[in-house]
């Protein structure tokens, strides 16, 4: 038996027709079905029945078949590992799981810019904490990226710890609301959590089972279900729920200023404490070169996000405060 002869079998299989394979080989129609007679011969099976129309495989033949393919794939693989072009450099590879952050996004996109391998397979998936944890200790990801409040930090590092990942801080940043520009909550320097009461709350879902420490949005002190409550599953839709209606939701608050059109916008929380934002990777583990860029990119990233939105609260301050001024004067005895 011969790796030819295998391939003869594939061929034949796929074209329905010895005459059509030996077209598609190059090969007479005589050559084939003689080295196919001879291996059909040394192994004492048959693999098809020949007629007019073409070529009807045996449940022998197909189960044979099933076996002649996986080796053709192994030989393949083999070839392409230690054949003439082995030298070939192999594609340069990353991943990176995170919350639905856009900072991760532009440092993802930074990267792919920066990009000068001949040949690389980058990969980034937008989920749950929960996912992007399993995603990090089960090395489908090189990297996650989430964050930690002071409700959540305990439990997540516990849990972080018992499957041997670490958490790596890149910023501490005031928990925020995100509302549209116009919203009533819009102009305020802060808004503190009575404010909200009415207003429908829109978060991401996320799958049954799995505790709210695993939440994407930040978690409201007083943990009351809203009256209101949308749920939506990509980042895409959360951003033109929150742009059309009066929606709210809550998190980091920091948005890529080349990402939005100014329509959402959002808003300090009063008296909360920060969010640490970082990524996590294995223990001991040192980032690939891909990785450490893709993580200097990020702290990048995080940064620009800070002062965009810093600007953005002081310029929002300032439009409202005129107005309110306005009132008050307008409020005043007589």
């Amino acid at each position: 038996m011969t790796f030819q002869q295998l391939a003869y079998v594939a061929e034949i299989f796929k074209c329905g027709s010895i005459n059509k394979a030996a077209h598609q080989l190059g090969l007479s129609q005589s050559g084939i079905s003689a080295a196919v007679r001879e291996l059909e011969e040394e192994l004492g099976i048959q693999f098809f029945h020949r007629s007019n129309r073409g070529v009807e495989f045996t449940p022998e033949g197909e189960k044979f078949l099933s076996y002649a393919v996986s080796l053709l794939e192994q030989k393949r693989r083999i070839e392409r590992l230690y054949g003439p072009g082995r030298n070939e450099a192999a594609p340069v590879r990353f991943s990176v799981s995170t919350q639905r952050y856009p900072f991760t996004e532009d440092a993802f996109l930074r990267m792919l810019q920066a990009a000068e391998d001949s040949r690389y397979r980058f990969s980034i998936k937008e989920t749950g904490m929960d996912a992007v944890i399993d995603d990090v200790y089960d090395h489908r990801s090189d990297l996650g990226v989430i964050f930690l409040t002071e409700l959540t930090e305990k439990i997540i590092r516990r849990l972080l710890d018992a499957r041997s990942l670490v958490f790596h801080e890149i910023a501490a940043v005031p928990p925020c609301i995100y509302v549209r520009r116009e919203h009533p909550l819009a102009g305020r320097e802060t808004v503190a959590e009575a404010d909200l009461e009415g207003y429908p709350y829109v978060s991401f879902e996320h799958a049954q089972g799995v505790a709210v420490d695993f939440s994407e949005e930040y978690p409201e002190m007083s943990l009351r279900r809203p009256d209101r409550w949308i749920h939506v599953n990509n980042r895409a839709t959360m951003m033109n729920v929150l742009a059309r209606t009066d929606a709210y939701t809550t998190g980091s608050g920091l948005l890529v200023e080349d990402f939005i059109s100014q329509a959402v916008v959002t808003v300090p929380l009063e008296g909360k404490r920060p969010i640490h934002i970082g990524w996590i990777a294995p223990r001991g583990s040192r980032p690939s070169p891909r990785a450490a860029q893709f993580l200097r990119l990020l702290e990048d990233s995080v940064s620009d996000s800070i002062e965009f939105t810093a600007r953005m609260h002081r310029s929002l301050a300032a439009e409202g405060r005129p107005e309110t001024q306005k009132e008050e004067t307008e409020c005043q005895p007589t």
